[in-house]
């Protein structure tokens, strides 16, 4: 008897040709695991995330910590090497720093604080079992000249250009300055985590230079957009510095520039779970660097 793994099998096809159609397919995985622990979340924060595919934590960060990890962050984007490292992407229209991959790696302040079981466990609770870290990086949306990020799931690029064959990752966003309803705050549609939406053509060889500064490819078409948009409506992240958003790696959503004096930056964190670990990419020729998909499956420990 064949044995096949379930990790190998392409139940998402996506970048695909027009001729061949684009149909939804409905998502298989459960949002919450359904081995999902004790933890720091509390049922109806989980039963948020299950309907809606996100919740929002407020006050994870107190004003120290809020402090002590924008002095480090900003710090990192100005030192020279890291600048100068493939690391560092800088938005399109000038040279100001748009996000610093590998915060974890960089900053002790961010790998401590991933470590914390006010996270972890959460992390934990939410995809039921053992976690890594896929990505972590922090981003910057400068007041007046901020870029932002057309509408798309995360998944639909991890599975395509990673080779993350499942849906049992979940994001973490920590804002370090006040999210408000005008300065590019996170938009994402309620519920349309359920279903997957193919993207269409073929993944560009090294698509990763261009599409962490702006994402071209891999985002769904106009459409499909009208369409979850009617269906599920739009809500939007705000709230003070130290609020937390944590969303299902297939929730659709995405931002607008930031053409306030407002400027917005935020600890980005990727949690998957360690059985859920990278196989091929299932729609690109190579796996993009590992700064963006890390292939160290360890899992993380308090």
């Amino acid at each position: 008897m064949t044995i096949v793994d379930a990790r190998t099998q392409d139940r998402y096809p996506t970048r695909v040709e027009p001729e061949r159609g684009r149909g939804w397919i409905p998502r298989e995985e459960p949002t919450v695991g359904l081995r999902a622990r004790k933890g720091p979340a509390q049922p109806d924060e989980l039963t948020a995330h299950a309907r809606d595919g996100f919740h929002v934590q407020r006050d994870l960060l107190s004003e120290e910590e809020v402090a002590a990890c924008s002095r480090e962050i900003q710090a990192m984007a100005e030192d020279p090497e890291i600048r100068a490292d493939e690391r560092t992407i800088t938005e399109p229209a000038s040279d100001e720093v748009r996000s610093v991959f590998d915060a974890h790696l960089l900053s002790e302040h961010v790998a401590r604080l991933l470590r914390q079981p006010r996270i972890l466990d959460r992390a934990r609770q939410i995809l039921g079992g053992d976690v890594y870290v896929h990505q972590s990086r922090v981003n910057f949306m400068p007041g007046f000249r901020g870029g932002g990020f057309y509408w798309h799931s995360d998944f639909e690029t991890w599975h395509a250009e990673d080779g993350m064959a499942n849906m049992g990752a979940v994001s973490l966003s920590i804002g370090l300055t006040d999210n408000y309803a005008f300065n590019g705050g996170l938009m994402l549609m309620p519920g349309a985590h359920r279903t997957f939406v193919p993207c269409l053509g073929r993944t560009p060889d090294e698509n990763y230079k261009s599409s962490l500064r702006a994402q071209k490819v891999g985002v769904p078409q106009e459409d499909d957009i009208t369409e979850l948009a009617r269906r599920h409506g739009i809500e939007q992240f705000t709230g003070p510095s130290g609020s937390a958003l944590w969303f299902d790696c297939n929730s659709m959503h995405g931002s607008g520039n930031n053409i306030t004096p407002f400027p917005r930056s935020n600890i980005f964190v990727v949690f998957n779970r360690v059985d859920n670990a990278l196989v091929e990419p299932f729609a690109a020729r190579e796996a993009r660097p590992e700064f963006v998909a890390a292939r160290d499956f360890t899992p993380l420990r308090p």
